[in-house]
């Protein structure tokens, strides 16, 4: 197997100096739902990272995003302890032998945290005479710095610059230029952590993949997929969608309303059904899932239809899930049994009622030995956990397997055809 590329233009965390230094440490913890930690694998990928702190004499403070706290339209705020770092920070304290203590701000109403403590408390002295072995701040999208822009951003930046002598970042999830992941690269020597390293040097086996190129898809949103989808359509042999990617570009394809797709989505689907039109890479799922409610699996409410059958309908329910006969096509199977390389980043149905088509996906991947396997995002492989236990914890073990722990930035950096290309990632070069 050839051996993954680095990265050798990334200023990277072997080359810095962190003797008695304080580290502010961007990672991607973002795995807490309803304040109950579904899957710790993005948190376990980042304790190398924070040993190698350690062991260079740094003093970590640890900052994530959780959830999305702030509204879109308004902006506003809301701090919800079911989406507090609580969770993780008693999780790391399972795992590792140190005192954390959880640095908290008060709230400003609706507009999140706005004011600061001055850099010299007591929580950051205790951290640099080792009294702690880490400060764990609050959810960084609880700072209204953190995504907005002007004085809040400025304030929010100078803050974590005067707690902190350095900056690594080793979160490849959190791939926006935000306040935590972009700006404070600009205020402070900074690395890029051992995870973020291999993250990138990974990428390659989807950017330059050993042929057949088999690629998997699916989500709940279309409007911000379209440019990766399209860049990663020119990419593949093969690609298989599910979700509402797939609702949204059958509606396209058959010119067929169907609930829960909307009328803008759509007429951006057209550009990829076009595109498909010439190159014919989407394999058609012939059995799909329709359902008249989207609030659990109810007796009557949901059947299997022929995805052909859809030409002759005006409209349509809900389509929730992939039926696993359509893996059983020869097209399908021959698409998955011959790929040497595989990128899954898809949840094919509405969890957790409809949880089938992802069951019969995932495990007819895991049946190709020869493929190289990789899987992005947090969604997927939570439900790869859950669904075939067998074939994740092989997964963590196989050199032929590899998992993303953001399946966003992964096609984020295939729409631009270039890891570097990451306005976090950019920050870090030499």
């Amino acid at each position: 197997m050839e051996k993954a590329r680095p990265a050798p233009s990334l200023k990277t965390l072997d080359k810095a100096l962190l003797k008695d230094k304080v580290v502010l440490v961007r990672v991607d913890h973002n795995v807490v739902k309803k304040g109950i930690i579904k899957d710790p694998y993005r948190i376990d990928s980042t304790i190398g990272t924070l040993y190698s702190i350690a062991e260079k004499g740094g003093r970590p403070v640890v900052i994530t995003h959780v959830g999305r706290p702030r509204d879109k339209k308004s902006g506003l705020i809301t701090c919800r302890e079911e989406e507090s770092v609580r969770p993780v920070i008693r999780y790391l304290e399972e795992k590792l032998p140190i005192k954390i203590h959880y640095h908290e701000l008060p709230a400003d109403g609706n507009n999140g945290i706005t004011e600061f403590d001055t850099p010299a408390d007591q929580a950051l002295e205790d951290l640099r005479t080792g009294k702690i072995g880490m400060i764990y701040l609050q959810n960084s999208r609880w700072f209204k710095g953190e995504q907005s822009e002007g004085a809040p951003r400025r304030k929010f930046i100078e803050w974590l610059a005067s707690v902190s002598d350095v900056f690594v970042n080793d979160a490849f999830g959190a791939w926006r230029a935000h306040a935590s992941t972009y700006d404070i690269a600009g205020r402070l020597p900074s690395f890029a952590g051992a995870l973020l390293e291999k993250e990138i040097s990974n990428l390659y086996r989807v950017l330059e993949p050993e042929r057949p190129f088999l690629a998997v898809i699916a989500g709940s949103k279309y409007d911000t997929k379209i440019g990766p989808l399209k860049a990663l359509h020119g990419k593949v042999d093969h690609l298989l969608l599910g979700g509402l990617m797939h609702s949204t570009f059958l509606s396209a394809k058959y010119g067929i309303n169907i609930k829960g797709v909307t009328d803008e989505d759509r007429k951006l689907a057209m550009e990829l059904v076009e595109l498909d039109k010439r190159d014919k890479k989407i394999l058609e799922m012939t059995h799909i899932i329709e359902s008249d409610i989207m609030e659990g699996k109810k007796q009557g409410t949901f059947r299997t239809i022929k995805t052909e059958d859809l030409a002759h309908r005006d409209k349509c329910n809900y389509l929730l899930d992939v039926d696993p006969e359509s893996f059983q096509t020869r097209q399908v199977k021959e698409a998955i049994e011959g790929a040497k390389t595989i990128f899954v980043n898809a949840v094919m149905g509405l969890m957790p009622h409809f949880y089938e088509g992802s069951q019969a996906i995932y495990r007819m991947i895991g049946s190709n030995r020869n493929a190289m396997k990789l899987f992005g995002g947090g969604d997927t492989l939570q439900e790869l956990k859950n669904l075939c236990p067998g074939i994740y914890l092989e997964g963590l073990d196989s050199p032929r397997t590899y998992f993303f722990t953001g399946g966003g930035s992964v096609l984020a950096a295939v729409e631009n055809g270039n890891p570097y290309a990451l306005k976090p990632v950019q920050a870090l070069l030499e």
